[in-house]
């Protein structure tokens, strides 16, 4: 018998609804998106996900979402078959009405989270936060991590040790993740930011997973966010 998660997919979104800095991070970003969209919330630039209990919930409930057709990106055509290939079964590729419809008490667990994802070391402990390194020259998150709130990340913490318990694949989607990122960064000679679940911020060895406590104002910035 396959488990299914018993997922409250309304209590869940309640749960995780702080806002992830003080300020509205979208208005930051999108003068520098061609499109003037938030690029979190520019279909060419990041594909959202949901939970299939999330899909079932949202579809009675709101407009806002369809599945992803691959015809959102005009300028370039999204490649549904190859991105549902590399996509877990229990999961949909969604796409949203855009950023002037938002109604954010039904975004998806996906949108809530970006750009993070849950740092898991070597030796199979979920730490905190880090990002998907792919948004760094671009999101205005990634060069303030300082910003992000501290009620956010209680709630980050929160949701991710029930999901990644409740869905085993996701835990190992999230380690071989943060995998890929170990080896990215070697490559590069950085640490990688955390922001950690005992509250401190940290720089962690790709190599060793060993942490240096670093005050995320301190942090890399870039792009076009290296000044700000």
């Amino acid at each position: 018998m396959t488990y299914k998660p018993d997922l409250d997919i309304a209590r869940l979104y309640a749960s995780f609804a702080s806002p992830i800095a003080e300020v509205d991070c979208g208005r930051l970003c999108a003068p520098h998106n061609p499109s003037g969209k938030p690029f979190c919330c520019d279909i060419c630039v990041a594909v959202p996900v949901a939970l299939k209990e999330e899909w079932a919930y949202l579809k009675p409930n709101t407009q806002l979402w369809h599945r992803l057709r691959g015809d959102e990106c005009p300028t370039d055509p999204i490649d549904v078959p190859k991105m549902k290939a590399e996509t877990p079964g229990y999961m949909h590729l969604m796409a949203c009405r855009g950023p002037e419809y938002c109604e954010r008490d039904f975004r998806t667990l996906s949108c809530r989270q970006f750009p993070f994802s849950p740092y898991i070391t070597a030796d199979d402990r979920f730490i905190g936060l880090t990002y998907n390194w792919d948004f760094e020259q671009v999101c205005w998150v990634i060069s303030n991590l300082h910003q992000v709130t501290s009620a956010y990340r209680r709630e980050f913490i929160d949701i991710y040790d029930r999901l990644l318990y409740e869905y085993p694949k996701e835990y190992d989607s999230y380690y071989f993740l943060s995998e890929d990122m170990r080896e990215a960064f070697k490559k590069r000679h950085r640490r990688i930011p955390i922001l950690h679940r005992d509250g401190w911020d940290y720089l962690l060895s790709p190599a060793t997973d060993r942490l240096t406590r670093v005050p995320a104002a301190q942090f890399r910035k870039f792009g076009p966010y290296r000044r700000s």
